[in-house]
């Protein structure tokens, strides 16, 4: 099979495309003709130097993917060949990801993809679309009525994270850089706030009384930190990145903070193919590039900057 393999850990530049022989699936498994592969910043940091998520070149990277189930492992029992499925697989330990033309996964982290999805779209959705499902529905339990911070509300995670509020019924003020403020406004967010010219503090004071229900910093540094004087007491707040700076002040206003790493499962691929289907969320695609062009999907995401999710290719025309 076709697949962009990793030699060595390095640059954007380092991948080489290579024919390498499928995987064949083992227990509970199931192999998947992908069509699309998603990119995530997770592959640059894995491509960067992976050792700590316990991988040894040469690797095939790739944590997103919608395909074709091409059969089956040995008692394999909830999907059969042909059907259409998204997922995002393990990080951890797992040398064949998703920049291949095929991969074999458990189907305890595979589901079904959202009919009103194209293979493009729905690769673009189970690792980004699931941690902000992960954080917005699990962990901060954002209901009607509510105001919500996101920072980075037009990135990968943030994009989502913007429509799964404004679904709850929230007041979502979201934070993105000046070229991306009408993206907000597409998304629903009720207040774009330019991160280069205003503070997001003053901002969410004047909008609320205290201060917002929940945050939902999906940029890292010390935005965790510079949110609390904007947080409510007995507020919420959740990061997908290690948070830095002084937290003097969190405990004082009773805040809990969720850290959100994302663990595989097909329950939550579920429940957000319901409401995609429903019409409360859908992937932004910044850009489609065949697999071979991996190294441009790397570029940006090294660059930390962007709109919604690059995909790749993988199945020839």
């Amino acid at each position: 099979m076709r697949a962009m393999v990793l030699p060595r850990f390095g640059g954007p530049g380092v991948f080489e495309l290579r024919d390498i022989d499928a995987p064949n699936p083992q227990t509970n498994e199931i192999l998947v003709r992908i069509v699309y592969s998603g990119t995530n910043p997770v592959d640059a940091k894995v491509r960067a130097n992976g050792t700590w998520a316990g991988l040894v070149p040469p690797v095939v990277l790739g944590y997103d993917a919608s395909g074709v189930v091409e059969s089956l492992g040995p008692d394999a029992v909830e999907f059969k060949p042909g059907d259409e499925v998204y997922y995002t697989p393990e990080i951890f330990n797992n040398p064949l990801g998703t920049y291949a033309e095929y991969n074999a996964v458990s189907e305890r982290f595979a589901a079904r993809k959202p009919h009103n999805l194209s293979h493009e779209e729905a690769a673009a959705v189970p690792l980004a679309g699931g941690t902000a499902w992960e954080a917005m529905v699990r962990r901060l339990h954002v209901q009607s009525g509510e105001t919500v911070l996101i920072h980075g509300g037009a990135g990968g995670v943030g994009h989502f994270a913007v429509q799964i509020a404004k679904a709850a019924g929230a007041r979502v003020l979201a934070t993105a850089s000046t070229r991306n403020q009408d993206v907000l406004r597409r998304l629903g967010a009720d207040v774009a706030i330019d991160y280069t010219r205003e503070d997001f503090v003053e901002v969410a004071l004047a909008e609320t009384i205290e201060g917002v229900d929940a945050v939902l910093d999906t940029v890292g540094g010390d935005l965790i930190a510079r949110s609390i004087p904007a947080t409510r007491p007995s507020g919420r707040l959740a990061c997908i990145l290690t948070p830095q700076g002084n937290l003097d002040g969190f405990y004082t206003k009773n805040l809990t903070l969720h850290g959100v790493f994302l663990t595989r499962e097909s329950k939550r691929l579920r429940e957000m193919r319901q409401a995609i289907e429903e019409g409360a969320m859908r992937p932004l695609i910044a850009q489609a590039l065949p697999l071979e062009e991996v190294r441009l999907a790397h570029e940006r995401l090294d660059s930390g900057h962007g709109v919604g999710k690059i995909v790749l290719q993988v199945a020839l025309d």
